[in-house]
């Protein structure tokens, strides 16, 4: 008698049907569970402040102590009076993104009217997204049954779902989330105009054709008022349109460009101001032509192993282990591609690789074009629109290329490794630096604290100032860190008995003023040091670490003695 394999087993106890939906299920639970588990990170925070439109109020702190309190204001929407009080604020929300904001309205709009209803907390803020990623999941659902049938179409939803990377933006209180959703609602609605009759002749199809028109168009204005990289995606959909059906490739333009006239307005009157201020020094020029190609591969490799696998964890892992995971990425496209080919599945396979690899492809030859390399900036997560795309080439290699008989074991152990790594990002890594650094602050209340930090971040004020209690008796200085220790000094010596206490924050990355000389940042902090001896005492020295540099610092606590 011959024993029956794994394989088999399993696809008697469960169908890929039934694990897509568990998987679907899990990955709704986890988004709703993990809503405010995390406290908001850098970017996070600037996008409340653009939100509410309040950007103008933000005052950088300057050489002398601010109390935190009066900044909670920049984290509400003004009083308003009236219909016409709502309208300014608006026009404030638009006004301010002008001014160095490099992304369009669409995101900030619809968290602005979001937090009208509910509040400006983490769970709050992030719930909007969550809906947008459910929305997401059943238009991936849509692409992959038109693409391939109903149970491919609940593999990709579920692959998507439980993606780590979608999953941690899914969660996050910026543009990736709904950019997602319309990616993968212009792909599903551009595939079903496609395959069904371009001559309708009923009543029910004339309503079908009409709702995918409304979907295609709708969801390319609102990607492009998303994310101006989304045109990469809108340039993928016309190749589609050629590969596909060549033969109506007019009817179909019509569709792609009315998406793409009915942003001209913004486009003309704020796109255009966007970029005049916009600050590109922040994507660094490749001077060495010799080493360009490997920096550029690099990046590729990098963007595929954030976007296909490890997600967020990108933040915290060695460089050399990121690059590894991408090439191994890169392999599996190539080899399921001739594998693919050798099933005869050129069809599928090319509109799948369209999707999926030539946004990033463009992106490439634009980064090689003016010796740049931004192909990777923020993770990978500028590139998220190739998601789904790759995401669909998985699908159709596990529905083409494998056979039954292994099909469900290789899914489900491809779904259990994105569950594993997603809930490993957020049960193994921690993000309340600030609720920490809080706590720490306002453990002695009616003693006076000031807290001495070497960075005027926007968003490290702003997050101290977000989970500072406003009536705890701190005030803040922050500086550069190279002048850090004199403004200290001098405050230390205006008012000598004011603070009780100082917490002293060395942030390892405090974004635009880092000392790159290891030899004067050391110099600096025995300065500090220095300084705070002569009045205080050193009692407590704590490493924070969050998810990401940026919420790295050292708390060192200075209490004044008793006999003093």
């Amino acid at each position: 008698m011959n024993p029956e394999l794994p394989a088999t087993k399993l696809n008697k106890l469960v169908s890929i049907q039934t694990l897509a939906l568990g998987a679907i299920a899990i990955a709704v639970v986890l988004r709703l569970v993990n809503l405010g588990s995390r406290e908001f990170w850098y970017d996070e925070v600037l996008s409340l402040l653009l939100v509410t439109g309040q950007k103008s109020g933000y005052q950088t702190p300057g050489d002398v102590p601010v109390a935190l309190a009066p900044y909670l204001s920049v984290f509400t929407i003004p009083f308003e009076s009236g219909f016409g009080g709502v309208i300014s604020s608006v026009k404030n929300l638009l006004l301010r993104l002008l001014g160095g904001e490099p992304h369009p309205p669409l995101f900030y709009l619809s968290q602005h009217f979001w937090l009208r209803l509910f509040s400006n907390s983490e769970a709050a803020m992030r719930s909007l997204n969550t809906l947008f990623s459910i929305g997401a999941i059943a238009s991936a659902y849509s692409l992959g049954k038109v693409f391939l049938g109903h149970r491919s179409g609940l593999l990709l939803a579920a692959f998507l779902a439980l993606n780590p990377f979608y999953l941690f933006h899914s969660l996050n209180v910026r543009m990736y989330a709904p950019l997602v959703l319309w990616t993968t609602l212009s792909a599903s609605a551009l595939l079903h105009l496609i395959e069904q009759p371009t001559t309708p002749k009923s009543e029910n199809t004339r309503r079908y054709q009409l709702l995918w028109n409304i979907l295609l168009i709708g969801s390319i204005a609102a990607g492009l008022l998303t994310f101006y990289f989304y045109i990469y995606l809108v340039i993928a959909l016309a190749v589609i349109v050629l590969y596909l059906d060549r033969r109506h490739w007019w009817q179909h333009g019509l569709r792609l460009g009315a998406g793409v006239i009915l942003t001209t307005p913004w486009i003309f009157w704020g796109a255009i101001k966007q970029y005049r201020s916009a600050d590109l020094k922040r994507f660094g020029v490749i001077k060495d032509s010799g080493s360009a190609i490997f920096i550029h591969l690099q990046d590729t490799a990098k963007t595929l192993a954030s976007n296909l696998v490890l997600g967020d964890w990108i933040t915290s892992l060695p460089e050399i282990s990121i690059v590894i995971v991408g090439c191994l990425a890169i392999a599996f496209i190539i080899f399921s591609s001739l594998k693919l080919r050798q099933q005869g599945e050129q069809r599928k396979l090319t509109v799948a690789l369209i999707l999926g690899l030539l946004p990033l492809l463009l992106a490439l030859i634009l980064d090689i074009a003016t010796k740049k390399s931004t192909l990777n900036f923020g993770g990978g997560r500028t590139m998220i629109i190739i998601l789904p795309g790759c995401l669909l080439l998985l699908t159709l290699w596990l529905e083409k290329a494998i056979s039954t008989q292994w099909r469900t074991l290789i899914a489900s152990g491809l779904l259990m490794l994105y569950l594993t790594i997603g809930v490993s990002d957020y049960s193994l890594r921690q993000r309340s630096v600030f609720h920490s650094i809080a706590a720490i602050a306002t453990q002695q209340t009616q003693q006076p604290t000031l807290i001495a930090m070497n960075s005027k971040a926007w968003g490290h004020v702003l997050r101290l100032a977000y989970y500072t209690p406003p009536t705890a008796s701190v005030m803040l200085l922050a500086q550069h860190p190279a002048k850090l220790a004199n403004s200290l000094e001098k405050v230390l010596r205006d008012e000598p008995n004011k603070y009780s206490r100082v917490l002293w924050l060395d942030s390892e990355n405090p974004v635009w003023s880092k000392i790159k000389n290891p030899a004067d940042k050391e110099r600096e902090q025995q300065k500090i040091q220095q300084i705070l001896s002569k009045q205080f005492e050193l009692k407590q020295t704590q490493n924070l670490t969050g998810t990401m540099s940026l919420d790295n610092f050292t708390v060192k606590v200075y209490n004044r003695p008793a006999n003093s």
